[in-house]
């Protein structure tokens, strides 16, 4: 991983494309389409960063529930665990879940 899947990383790559690399006919990509904060809640651990990321991937290819192997061309090569959200008219949508303890 070259740069660290943090919320202002992601937010900052917010309407750009992600590759999900797998071994089809063609490249999927998906676009990141909103970054959430998840707040801490008074009874939970301090220090964490907990986030959600939400994609919109292509209506023709449905990508199961799974780790993703991922390249973007400014957050470089990492993997990523995928949830489907749901169909919408313009394709599917995906959402990553984070949640780890802030680095100081």
């Amino acid at each position: 991983m070259s740069i660290k899947q943090s919320e202002a990383e992601f937010t900052k790559n917010l309407n750009t494309k992600f590759r999900i690399n797998v071994d089809t006919p063609q490249p999927i990509e998906l676009t990141l389409i909103d970054v959430t904060p998840r707040h801490i809640g008074p009874n939970e651990e301090p220090g964490m960063e907990r986030f959600s990321a939400v994609f919109m991937g292509p209506r023709e290819i449905f990508l199961p529930q799974q780790t993703y192997s991922v390249t973007h061309p400014d957050m470089g090569d990492f993997d990523i665990f995928l949830v489907a959200l749901g169909q919408e008219p313009e394709g599917f949508k995906y959402e990553a879940v984070y949640n780890y303890y802030k680095e100081d």
